[in-house]
């Protein structure tokens, strides 16, 4: 879950860097976005495509049945389920 930024928050400090703040916005941003996008590739991820819990991954050149695939482990390249 995306924690909204409040309208006053400042983004960028007196050094020209992100604050905190925006930092951790913008993180939480690229996650989700990313988790949200379906990698596509050919042939099964299990064991080359490493991802996130969640991520979506679907077979270019998958006949019907063997398309989409979830990953239901944390880190790594195992762990892919057909769906």
């Amino acid at each position: 879950m995306i924690t909204a930024i409040e309208r006053n928050t400042q983004l960028v400090g007196s050094d020209g860097k992100l604050t905190l703040r925006a930092a951790v916005f913008f993180e939480e941003l690229t996650y989700n976005l990313n988790l949200n996008t379906a990698i596509e590739g050919t042939g099964s991820p299990e064991g080359v495509i490493t991802a996130d819990r969640g991520q979506r991954y679907m077979d270019t050149t998958g006949a019907a049945g063997s398309i989409l695939y979830i990953k239901t482990t944390a880190t790594g390249d195992t762990g892919w389920k057909l769906v």
